[in-house]
């Protein structure tokens, strides 16, 4: 009888358990089919880029010049983004029709956070069930839905765009910052920032305003959801251009350093300054604009929040770089190597973030960051960090791009807020292609005033070919797609982003060609390359191999020149027929920065010479011991300049011509060692 009654009262608890545990089980059941879904998804993306890494392998091989990495990214990404979105899918999405309550205060321009659905208590559904428990569910915004029919897969297929400002631009841009060639930047900065910062401002301005004028003559519906700022907006995100297919063709050939340099300076600056830009209109249309209408005051605003957030978003990244200096040269982190690209690697990403969350401009931040990192931080680094970081970076930018790029292709079909207007499409194409061509041959003609020599009309013709869009104008456009009009302006991009990208970048060696560019005349790498080209250098070893000499071989007007190495002091290196590839002398901005850099920030910052108790003032000496190091009084003069390629931008040695490349200067001044 007991046993009966035991056995009988954990049998009702064990029923009882499984009926209450019915909902818990349908949940897990739900969440274990979405993490599935998102798996797949992951892997779908996974399996595409590792498609394309193989894929470009076949095509360096067979020496393929006509589809570079980028277009093969959006190519196959299209063909994905098709089959997901034709395939079909039995995994539909559950949805409930919610009206809002009479009289509420939210509206379709300013719609809530987030639902709370409250499930009140109830009776069980079937009988024999326990009581339905009072329960509240929150949703959360993503927008308007166009299509309520659509399937987890296509869902699952669009990621947040905050993902691309947050955790995929950032490591692109550093990179581009970190890698950046500084001694041909700042021997072009004057025509680099023309063009990245007036001709970025002057393109997205003649964008917005021809669109403005075609979207008037286009059919009432679509006219009426654009506003001047909205076209003023697409002009600046359609403004920055994206290179990477023509830069890599340059640096495949062999093209003109300078040229080179022009546009890579040029892409690396427009994107942040695109980005202030935009931010720029917004806050116009939010502070200023109240009817719609022109506010001078509101105008200057706009360019008084350009210029400040600009500024300080530059000062937050070159303070977090020189930052990170200071924390590598006086600690011995240099010991742990691990330890220490870890902390280069966190400091470069809290430039971004601390930009962000101060209401600036984190891609503006973290590009300042990677100049300043490679600057100074680079030198006080150990062999391991320095080859681990650049290989880290440089593996995160290939992945990134690569994934952004597939990603434009699948969101072209899984993307559910496109809006097609062939009017509009067509007015973009056009009006992005004239706004590029006011960026360049005006302003071009305005530099070749004062510019010796002047730029080439061949380089000009070059540089708005190299006018490509790219990550920066799809992450700014699939950011807010709430009203139409954005939706316009995110297919339009998109379709402007893949057309460049395959058609101008696989054409970009015929462009060459047809241009008659002079190509094979530089180094394997910008960054090592020889300023003036007709300058090459042989060595000759002893059997003994105690001291190697060396000859410079310099080609002039068809002759052969020979200049010995102990006649390198007395070298005139200024190519025959006037005028240096680089522009001239070094910019009087360049020359300024410096003086300064030289004799105050290298020596605070790294454990470059001269120290700071020779250069600075007798009465900072205490401070300047305090702040130099026992390795700068120990080490040899020349230790920084073997390390760090860049650091003739500001130090121009006094035995040898700057004209030589530094590696060489090197070379000659050492005895020993490869060119």
């Amino acid at each position: 009888m007991n046993r009966n009654v035991v056995f009988t009262f954990f049998l009702f608890c064990f029923v009882t358990i499984c009926r209450g545990s019915g909902t818990d089980i349908a949940l897990d059941a739900k969440a274990t089919l979405l993490h599935r879904i998102d798996s797949l998804n992951l892997l779908i993306y996974t399996c595409l880029l590792t498609l394309t890494v193989l894929t470009i392998w076949v095509f360096k091989h067979r020496r393929v010049s006509w589809l570079h990495e980028t277009g093969l990214a959006v190519i196959y990404g299209l063909i994905v983004g098709a089959i997901i979105r034709y395939a079909g899918s039995t995994n539909h999405i559950t949805h409930i029709n919610v009206n809002p309550e009479p009289g509420t205060t939210y509206n379709l321009s300013v719609p809530p956070d987030m639902l709370r659905f409250h499930f009140p208590a109830s009776l069980p559904i079937t009988p024999g069930d326990s009581p339905i428990a009072n329960k509240t569910y929150a949703y959360s915004f993503r927008g308007e839905i166009v299509n309520v029919e659509q399937n987890e897969i296509d869902l699952k297929a669009t990621f947040d765009p905050e993902i691309f400002f947050n955790i995929i631009l950032p490591p692109i841009i550093f990179h581009a910052g970190y890698c950046l060639k500084r001694k041909y930047f700042f021997r072009n900065l004057g025509a680099i920032l023309t063009f990245a910062m007036v001709g970025t401002a002057l393109s997205a301005l003649v964008i917005g305003a021809l669109m403005y004028g075609c979207v008037q003559l286009m059919p009432a519906s679509l006219a009426s959801s654009f506003t001047f700022l909205d076209t003023l907006y697409f002009g600046a995100l359609i403004s920055p251009t994206d290179p990477l297919t023509v830069l890599a063709i340059f640096s495949q050939l062999k093209v003109d350093v300078n040229l080179y340099a022009m546009i890579f300076g040029e892409s690396v600056l427009n994107d942040a300054v695109a980005l202030v830009l935009s931010g720029a209109i917004q806050n116009y249309e939010t502070r200023y604009s109240h009817d719609g209408g022109f506010e001078i005051s509101g105008f200057l605003g706009a360019i008084g929040d350009f210029i400040g957030i600009f500024s300080l978003s530059l000062l937050v990244g070159a303070l977090m770089g020189c930052l990170t200096a200071l924390m590598t040269k006086f600690t011995h982190v240099r010991d742990w190597p691990l330890l220490e690209s870890a902390l280069f690697v966190l400091m470069s990403y809290a430039a971004f973030l601390i930009a962000e969350v101060c209401e600036l401009t984190g891609v503006v931040a973290v590009l300042f960051c990677g100049i300043c990192q490679a600057h100074y931080t680079y030198n006080n680094l150990s062999s391991d960090s320095r080859n681990r970081t650049k290989q880290l970076f440089e593996l995160l930018n290939f992945l990134a791009e690569n994934f952004i790029f597939t990603y434009i292709g699948v969101s072209m079909f899984t993307f559910p807020k496109h809006h097609f207007d062939p009017w509009f499409i067509i007015a973009g194409f056009i009006t992005s292609m004239l706004g590029r061509a006011v960026n360049i041959y005006p302003l071009s003609f305005l530099l070749n005033l004062g510019r010796k020599p002047p730029i080439p009309v061949n380089f000009q013709h070059m540089l708005f070919f190299s006018g490509l869009r790219g990550a920066m104008s799809f992450a700014l456009a699939i950011r807010n797609t709430v009203s139409e009009a954005r939706q316009a302006m995110l297919t339009t991009t998109s379709l402007i982003v893949i057309a460049t990208v395959v058609l101008q970048g696989g054409a970009a060696t015929h462009a060459l060609d047809y241009l008659r560019i002079p190509t094979g005349e530089g180094s394997n790498e910008e960054s090592e390359a020889l300023p003036y080209r007709d300058v090459r250098s042989l060595y000759h070893a002893t059997d003994t191999g105690e001291s190697r000499s060396r000859m410079i071989v310099r080609w002039s007007n068809g002759a052969k020149e020979v200049i010995m190495p102990w006649q390198l002091n007395g070298y005139d290196d200024t190519p025959r027929g006037g005028g240096d590839a680089g522009g001239g002398q070094k910019a009087r901005l360049a020359r300024v920065w410096g003086a300064l850099d030289s004799r105050l920030l290298k020596p605070l910052l790294t454990h470059a010479r001269p120290p700071l108790t020779e250069t600075l003032p007798a009465f900072m000496r205490p401070v300047a011991r305090l702040l130099t190091t026992t390795h700068q009084y120990t080490q040899g003069d020349n230790t920084l300049r073997r390390t760090d390629s860049d650091s003739d931008l500001c130090i121009d040695d006094p035995q040898i011509p700057s004209s030589i490349d530094p590696q060489l200067s090197i070379n000659i001044r050492n005895g020993y060692g490869h060119v």
